[in-house]
């Protein structure tokens, strides 16, 4: 019998601590000087990045998406040479990985994993080590973007909420501000933690004041007239990236939908349960890291056995849908999304014709 992706990726998966061991023994007996220059937290680190690895290598598998992991090793690459460690050790150890796999797996087990892992090597010297800005000069309302962004980063939320009202008032609708200013400002915020620019607290800080300012725009948010239609939003357990669902649903409450905002860590159970409640035309879940892919095909198969729950219609949006563009079919969506504005248009298409272009 043919032994699938998806079977190896969870057999790999559940030896992840072992392999991540094994991975990092072998780092340390090859480059024997990494213990005198980094002791035992640096060993502990490598054991970290090992298992990482290896997590992500194995939801690439399970989802049979070589590309999955190629993303999380770009990635990768930015942030660890921002930390001082270069591009070399990293396919090292990557090398080293696949070396361990082949060790300790089934034959075809290891031939199929380390096929994406030599994937992924050969396209590292490809990869970019400097991310552009989130936050281009011919962007729209790029200067608001830019002094929001530097007033969040210098703690002046008072300053930051000021130039986001002024803006209101002034005529700038609140689309353009949660799509302009507050995404891009998110994203730029993402990628200086990854090349080191900023602490996760300062990430922390940022979000936290974006969504008090956000919430300061529901009195206008919630202001128009109702189209008779509900959305019900959820990030998956675990994902604690949770504010750009809550921006798109501020936008569906834009457009006239009633909206129900879940969060994140809602067990399955009470989802089914708010869903057979409330009964709403979309649900949209959001996950923003690859590891996440898994906990939304079980979300999504959850859904579509509650008999009450079938009619429902089911988007989904993330950083892995958006690199794996096909991603959404795989985990039986009827749709995906690039951001708020597009959630809504591609809910609004559902609805009249009930499937995604």
């Amino acid at each position: 019998m043919k032994t699938t992706s998806a079977e190896v990726g969870l057999r790999m998966d559940s030896k992840r601590a072992v392999l991540a061991e094994a991975v990092t023994d072998r780092h340390y007996q090859l480059h024997p000087e990494l213990e005198q220059r980094y002791g035992e937290r640096g060993r502990q680190k490598c054991r970290e990045d090992a298992a990482y690895h290896l997590t992500y290598l194995a939801e690439a598998l399970a989802e049979s998406k070589s590309s999955v992991f190629r993303d999380y090793v770009a990635w990768a690459k930015i942030m660890l040479a921002r930390r001082g460690i270069p591009a070399r050790d990293l396919a090292d150890n990557l090398k080293i990985t696949a070396e361990i796999l082949k060790d300790r797996l089934p034959p075809q087990d290891a031939s199929i994993a380390c096929a994406y892992l030599e994937m992924a090597i050969a396209g590292l010297p490809q990869m970019p080590l400097d991310p552009p800005c989130c936050i281009a000069p011919n962007q729209p309302f790029a200067k608001l973007a830019k002094s929001y962004m530097a007033a969040l980063l210098a703690c002046q939320r008072r300053e930051a909420t000021g130039l986001i009202l002024d803006a209101v008032r002034n005529g700038m609708s609140i689309k353009d501000i949660y799509i302009h200013v507050f995404q891009q400002s998110q994203h730029e915020i993402g990628r200086l933690w990854q090349i080191n620019r900023i602490t996760v607290a300062q990430e922390h800080y940022c979000t936290a004041a974006t969504q008090m300012i956000m919430s300061q725009l529901y009195p206008q948010i919630f202001a128009g007239a109702r189209v008779g239609r509900q959305f019900v939003g959820v990030c998956v357990g675990g994902d604690l990236h949770e504010i750009g669902m809550r921006m798109i649903a501020d936008f569906f409450e834009i457009d006239g939908w009633d909206t129900v905002y879940l969060g994140s860590n809602v067990p399955s159970a009470d989802l089914i349960h708010t869903l057979q409640e409330r009964q709403p035309d979309v649900v949209g879940i959001s996950a923003t890291l690859t590891t996440h892919i898994g906990a939304v095909t079980q979300i999504i198969s959850s859904i579509r056995e509650a008999p009450s729950c079938r009619d429902i219609k089911i988007i989904v949006g993330g950083h892995p849908f958006n690199v794996t563009p096909d991603l959404w079919k795989d985990v039986q969506a009827d749709g995906c999304c690039e951001d708020a504005r597009g959630a809504v248009e591609l809910a609004n298409q559902l609805i009249r014709h009930g499937a995604a272009s």
